[in-house]
């Protein structure tokens, strides 16, 4: 079994991108991959999860699991996605860590799969903007209290997925950043469905279309059309050239709640995310997905 687990990030259109994938659950399962509803599996997840705290698990427990939320016995890919599988958004930061827990709760699961190909999917996402949203969700009032007095340009996503892939060598982790997801929807929903860069599915432009206008999206269908032969690789170039043009501004700027940054902050904080992801690409056992 190919096991792959979406975990989010938090506030890097998680939800949506399950949505799309449910959508394809038909077109998936005639090439082998299942996508079963949250509804089956998210509870137990975290009640599996709880169980394995300090234990090995049953040998049983994971064919167990997998009837429990398999209604198709012939999948050879199933896909999960649990945005709290590595915390709620109060557990997020800790200790200048982003996602903390998650290297323990990867060393589980991949016992618990040990026979499996388990990988993992994880979306990044500039602290800038990423600490801010999980703030607004936040019982403290100041940043300083909320990041538990550690600069936020401690928070590293380098650190993160290092962290996972030493805690749990055998998963592969694929990422990408949440900056970037209008160009790289569709790749997104390949790659975890594993299926070929020229694949049809369905919701390729699901996040396209909620940040471009009507018209921009009518040309956009249009130039397409007119352009049979772009490839998927090019398409990214010519999604931004459209976006330069037609966004919506309402849909694309984003307020910031961090009482205490300046402007420079949060530029000095985009550098730094921009030089983290050099060192991303440098991991072992990481995929980076790019336009």
């Amino acid at each position: 079994m190919q096991l792959v687990l979406h975990a989010g990030a938090h506030f890097t259109e998680e939800e949506r991108l399950l949505r799309c994938l449910l959508r394809n659950t038909q077109g998936f399962s005639r090439r082998g991959v299942a996508v079963p509803g949250p509804g089956k599996y998210r509870g137990l997840l975290k009640e599996t999860m709880t169980a394995l705290q300090g234990a090995a698990p049953s040998p049983d427990a994971r064919d167990i699991l997998l009837d429990v939320i398999l209604d198709d016995d012939s999948a050879d890919r199933m896909i999960l996605s649990h945005m709290f599988l590595f915390g709620a958004p109060r557990e997020i930061v800790r200790d200048g860590a982003i996602y903390k827990h998650a290297p323990e709760r990867m060393a589980r699961l991949a016992a618990l799969f040990e026979h499996d190909d388990v990988e993992l999917f994880l979306a990044m996402r500039n602290p800038g903007t990423f600490l801010p949203a999980i703030f607004e969700h936040a019982p403290q009032e100041d940043m300083d209290s909320f990041l538990r007095g550690v600069s936020p340009f401690e928070f590293k996503w380098s650190n993160t997925l290092a962290e996972i892939r030493a805690a749990a060598p055998s998963v592969k982790i694929t990422t990408w950043c949440f900056e970037d997801m209008p160009m790289i929807w569709a790749q997104i929903i390949r790659a975890l469905a594993a299926l070929e860069t020229d694949e049809k599915i369905v919701g390729g432009f699901d996040l396209l279309s909620d940040i471009m206008s009507k018209e921009g999206m009518t040309r956009f269908r249009a130039y397409l059309k007119a352009h049979p032969t772009i490839t998927e690789k090019q398409k990214p170039r010519v999604i931004s050239a459209f976006l330069d043009k037609f966004a919506i501004d309402d849909q694309i700027e984003e307020e910031l709640n961090a009482p205490g940054w300046t402007e420079d902050d949060i530029d000095d904080l985009t550098e730094l995310y921009e030089q983290d992801m050099d060192t991303v690409a440098q991991i072992p056992g990481v995929t980076v997905i790019t336009p």
